[in-house]
């Protein structure tokens, strides 16, 4: 099976033009016999750099201008925003995972969350992860996913599950997707660097699985002239505010393609799932190798609501009217 890791730059806060960027993405690496292409960390409308560099307490009316233009572009699952991706995933006929910034739906309708998604060649969406923890100065944008999405899927090319950046440092949340029998871990990241590299080969060789790396590679030059900031806090074009380093690692922790660093195109890669098992033969974390009867990890992936409407619950009735007697 042939990947595409796509290391390329959004339009920073443009969901329309983003969604076009990805569109091309996915034709150019489905012309290349990809059959999976991912996408970075928050791709679309683009990962909130400037969290980075504002001052804590300080620039507020540069940072409420920045999140009202992620707000307005962000992504609502009930509506159409990704119809451009779920078409071109069913008429190229790959399966696409993609970071997006997720607008709440179903409550207050103002959060953020850092969501990774899963659409089908068949362009259905297939699993939402929501990202767990939030890195840091990330929790002025985004919100604490719940584990509704912490799962892996069955997949023409083999059993995919998520986990979003720094999400991978979590044990329990790894061990989560092992218990499931994944073969393929993909981690769209806004890190990068040695450190990072590190890690994912770790995980590789820890779960047996093959793990990509999905980074995004932006230079200040990329930034769109009227971004809010950009000549105080990026006044050198040629900066690279991330250098990307996408990369694919076999189930026995070597780098198999990659890294590509400090360059902006598609990496591809070719997976074989059947070294999953041979790489587990001697060390199956949760399988042969786990103590059961000494660890047990307990995952509660119930969706997380702040209210519940007894009159919305099946085989209630409704209730009654405030300040009436009960019967």
């Amino acid at each position: 099976m042939r990947i595409a890791v796509v290391q390329q730059p959004p339009v920073l806060l443009n969901r329309e033009a983003t969604l076009m960027c990805a569109v091309a993405a996915i034709e150019e690496a489905a012309g290349q016999g990809a059959e999976v292409v991912v996408f970075p960390e928050a791709f679309v409308p683009g990962y909130p750099i400037w969290i980075w560099r504002l001052r804590p307490g300080s620039d507020m009316a540069l940072a409420e201008e920045l999140h009202d233009r992620l707000l307005r572009n962000a992504i609502n699952l009930d509506g159409e925003d990704l119809a451009p991706l779920f078409d071109a995933a069913r008429l190229h006929g790959v399966t696409v995972v993609c970071g997006i910034n997720e607008r709440d739906a179903d409550f207050s309708r103002g959060t953020l969350y850092n969501s990774v998604v899963v659409i089908g060649p068949d362009g259905a969406l297939l699993n939402r992860h929501r990202k767990l923890m939030p890195t840091n100065p990330e929790r002025m944008i985004w919100g604490f996913g719940d584990a509704t999405g912490l799962k892996v899927l069955d997949t023409p090319v083999g059993r995919i599950g998520t986990l979003v950046c720094w999400e991978n440092y979590m044990p329990l949340a790894r061990y989560a997707l092992f218990a499931q029998g994944i073969e393929i871990l993909i981690a769209p990241t806004y890190d990068a660097g040695k450190k990072w590299l590190g890690t994912l080969e770790h995980i590789a060789r820890e779960g047996g699985c093959w793990v990509v790396g999905c980074g995004l590679a932006l230079r200040a030059a990329d930034l769109p002239e009227d971004f809010p900031g950009r000549a105080e806090f990026y006044p050198d074009p040629e900066e690279w505010i991330n250098s990307g380093d996408s990369v694919v690692i076999a189930p026995e922790g070597l780098i198999e393609v990659g890294p590509l660093h400090a360059e902006q195109g598609i990496l591809y890669g070719e997976i074989d799932t059947s070294r999953v098992g041979l790489a587990r033969r001697s060390l199956d974390v949760a399988g042969h190798y786990a103590r059961p009867d000494v660890f047990q990890l307990k995952v509660n992936n119930r969706k997380q609501a702040p209210v519940n409407f007894a009159d919305a619950q099946a085989g209630h009735d409704e209730p009654p009217p405030l300040g009436s007697a009960s019967p």
